[in-house]
């Protein structure tokens, strides 16, 4: 079985999420995520249905190696959620700011 990885709330760098949401792709999965408000799979999320599922697996890996996502199997399913509450506490109003000014 897969064991998933994730930083303790404490090891959350923030050259860790700035350098994972730099990717625009990455920040669309993360406004996805929050957007559902609900964990989702990993193809429910996917920003963009033709990317290959190895490119939309290192999306993921890179944001659950940097603190931004926690990551549960549920069946054959991988289900997502942001870290919010652990990147709003390590990093206040951070996240909120740049999606906010994300595209402009």
């Amino acid at each position: 079985m897969v064991q998933f990885v994730h930083p303790a709330r404490d090891d959350i760098s923030l050259e860790g999420v700035l350098g994972a949401l730099s990717d625009p792709m990455r920040l669309r999965i993360v406004k996805a995520l929050l957007a559902e408000g609900d964990c989702l799979s990993c193809s429910a999320a996917a920003p963009c249905p033709e990317m290959a599922k190895s490119t939309l697996s290192n999306h993921f890996r890179v944001l659950r190696d940097a603190g931004l996502i926690q990551t549960t199997k549920k069946g054959v399913e991988n289900r997502n959620t942001v870290r919010e509450a652990d990147i709003n506490a390590r990093f206040p109003g951070l996240l909120k700011a740049i999606l906010k000014h994300a595209g402009e």
